[in-house]
């Protein structure tokens, strides 16, 4: 465990409160709201998409690799309706059979993820035919002055941000990767900082194979 993984994970929940409050609360409401079956979350950092879980899912397992972030995972998951398997891994090599899961939910972690390609297969993999991927990502801005500026602003708000990448094209990564992207509707994440306030958010699916 980094000394500043540990900080990381004490400052997450208040950092993101102004945002949660102003409109990304609802966002995780309305898009987990379709979460259905046997639902695996990857980077399920502090819990924060917990309370915004519909009760009817099946089961629940959350993966996260970052140490403190699982012992705040275990802490809170342990008061929860929902009683998740928390589980010690990353995005890139997740320790899950073929076709396991109905749905898979990530929010937030695609921007951070090392191998954005190898976490997509490794969903792809997990997920059944029918299943589905639910997601808010904050991604490149479609707008060129600032996009500029996230790519100016990369290295700094890599380094404050843990590995986030603040310029990463989310939305082409799925779409090179086979997952659909049109259900995909653009949002904004308010009272953040602005090189991360573009987000694409809702439901993908595994495109058909021509």
């Amino acid at each position: 465990m980094s000394a500043y993984g540990a900080l990381f994970t004490r400052i997450y929940d208040p950092f993101l409160a102004w945002g949660e409050r102003a409109g990304m609360g609802a966002l995780r409401r309305s898009v987990l709201a379709q979460a259905r079956g046997d639902v695996l979350e990857i980077g399920a950092g502090t819990g924060l998409n917990l309370p915004a879980y519909p009760a009817g899912v099946t089961a629940l397992t959350l993966a996260e690799p970052e140490p403190s972030m699982v012992d705040r995972l275990r802490s809170v998951g342990a008061a929860s309706p929902l009683a998740p398997t928390v589980v010690a891994a990353g995005a890139e090599s997740l320790p899950f059979p073929d076709a396991s899961f109905d749905t898979v939910v990530s929010t937030l972690v695609l921007c951070t993820v090392g191998d954005v390609d190898a976490s997509l297969a490794e969903i792809r993999r997990v997920l059944r035919p029918d299943g589905q991927l639910l997601l808010i990502e904050h991604v490149r801005s479609d707008a060129p002055s600032l996009a500029r500026w996230q790519d100016r602003l990369h290295r700094p708000w890599l380094a404050f941000g843990y590995g986030c990448n603040c310029n990463r094209d989310t939305r082409d990564s799925l779409a090179r990767t086979g997952f659909t992207v049109d259900a995909l509707t653009p949002a904004r994440w308010r009272r953040m900082p602005v090189i991360v306030a573009p987000l694409i958010a809702g439901p993908s699916t595994l495109a058909a194979e021509s």
